[in-house]
């Protein structure tokens, strides 16, 4: 049979797959966006978004995001690159991905361990003379843990984009005297940018939304806009403004995506680098 006779067949099960995991409920949260606590149909939901207290939780949200995002991306980068330059590196990545595996929650319960008062680094505190710290429910914890998390999906993409790095065009960039920053400016990244715009999708977005961390170790003193997604859902039961701050929550998720959206690099037209 001919294969175009049996493209549309292959293409049934993730078809499925999109449209009921993936357009449904986007279309289900935004049905629920125009009705209020009590089931009647409402615009409200959407005039309250743009009140002051929605907008300071807008960009309390994009400011956390952007410390994990920014952290992660100075620590990873840095290990990613050497990490293509050890010997055995794709053992030591994945020694680096390995902890992404652990489920989340035991996680967050091991930081909660080692930031209490009672906890490791109170005690070594105690013992160098500085005393205990109140480390768990701040903003350095927060981001800290946050940024523990999610470091594994920042440096994948870019160890993909410096693994597959034409090491001559380097070479090449030495031999007409550029020095080590030069280099690194003008070759390593803007050829592997593509690999640092994936990671930030992949932690920017999410960071976007975390919830559960805020919770255990921020104590509620970091408010995102996925606490107060679950806020609405479990706490006020009222669906209508919950699905209203996802339905904008999905919006600036896909304009992130847009802006971090990028060609691939590194292949050559006419002696240019693309």
């Amino acid at each position: 049979m001919n294969n175009k006779l049996l493209r549309p067949i292959y293409s049934v099960p993730y078809a499925s797959w999109l449209i009921l995991f993936v357009i449904a409920p986007i279309l289900l949260i935004l049905y629920f966006s125009f009705f209020d606590i009590t089931g009647n149909f409402t615009l409200n939901n959407y005039r309250n978004f743009f009140t002051s207290t929605y907008f300071t939780l807008t960009m309390s949200s994009f400011w956390y995001a952007f410390l994990i995002t920014f952290f992660s991306l100075l620590f990873s980068y840095p290990t990613a690159y050497f990490l293509t330059k050890t010997k055995h590196k794709q053992l030591w990545l994945l020694l680096i991905i390995i902890p992404s595996w652990i489920n989340l929650l035991l996680k967050t319960y091991a930081f909660i361990g080692l930031f209490g008062l009672y906890g490791p680094i109170n005690a070594f505190f105690e013992v160098i003379g500085i005393g205990q710290k109140q480390l768990l429910f701040t903003d350095f914890s927060f981001v800290f843990v946050s940024v523990y998390i999610f470091i594994p999906f920042m440096i994948l993409p870019i160890f993909n984009a410096l693994d597959k790095l034409n090491p001559t065009l380097i070479d090449a960039a030495r031999d007409l005297g550029a020095n080590h920053w030069t280099t690194f400016t003008k070759v390593i990244w803007p050829l592997t940018i593509n690999g640092v715009k994936s990671g930030i999708q992949v932690v920017f977005i999410p960071a976007l939304s975390l919830f559960m961390i805020t919770r255990l170790i921020a104590g509620n003193k970091v408010i995102t806009l996925g606490t107060a997604i679950e806020q609405q859902f479990l706490v006020t039961q009222n669906w209508g403004m919950g699905s209203t701050i996802a339905v904008f929550l999905i919006l600036f998720m896909f304009i992130i995506m847009l802006l971090t959206h990028g060609s691939e690099r590194g292949t050559t037209t006419n002696g240019k680098i693309k």
